[in-house]
């Protein structure tokens, strides 16, 4: 009877340890390629070394009370980041295929390392602001890479 008794009570362990929520800490590399012709743009990957809290630039409006939050954009700014040097999709003479590969391998390199330190890709989130025609000279790809691991 008792040894039932104990093995029922290590299958209620067992059981209720499966469904405990697992604690994550997220870290995100952002990765900004220029797309601008003639080359002229600015590629970058960037990772943040600091934390900020939201909570301290957040404010909740209910239509009764809309205060707005008066927090200092200096207060925001964060000053400690990797910025790693990538090179633009286009030169001169146009598409550059060998730039496109230099910064994936460059890319590769980041998530490799990230790996190494346990971090897992959770999600990855891209978007683009391309050429629209004569006489605008902007556009850049940004992709955000969302890194997780437990706590």
């Amino acid at each position: 009877m008792k040894k039932i008794l104990l093995l029922l009570a290590l299958t209620f362990i067992s059981f209720q340890s499966s469904f405990a929520q697992d604690v994550y800490e997220f870290q995100i590399v952002t990765v900004i390629e220029s797309i601008v012709p003639s080359g002229l743009g600015r590629s970058r990957m960037i990772t943040t070394n600091e934390t900020r809290d939201y909570k301290e630039f957040t404010s909740t409006r209910t239509g009764e009370k809309d205060k707005r939050n008066k927090s200092d954009r200096g207060e925001i700014r964060v000053k400690g980041f990797d910025e790693t040097k990538l090179l633009n999709f286009f030169n001169l003479g146009g598409i550059r295929f060998q730039n496109i590969a230099a910064n994936d391998a460059i890319v590769t390199s980041k998530i490799n390392e990230m790996a190494s330190q346990g971090w897992d890709l959770a999600f990855i989130t891209s978007g683009v602001e391309s050429f629209g025609g004569k006489g605008d000279g902007n556009g850049i790809y940004v992709t955000r890479y969302t890194f997780k691991r437990k706590k």
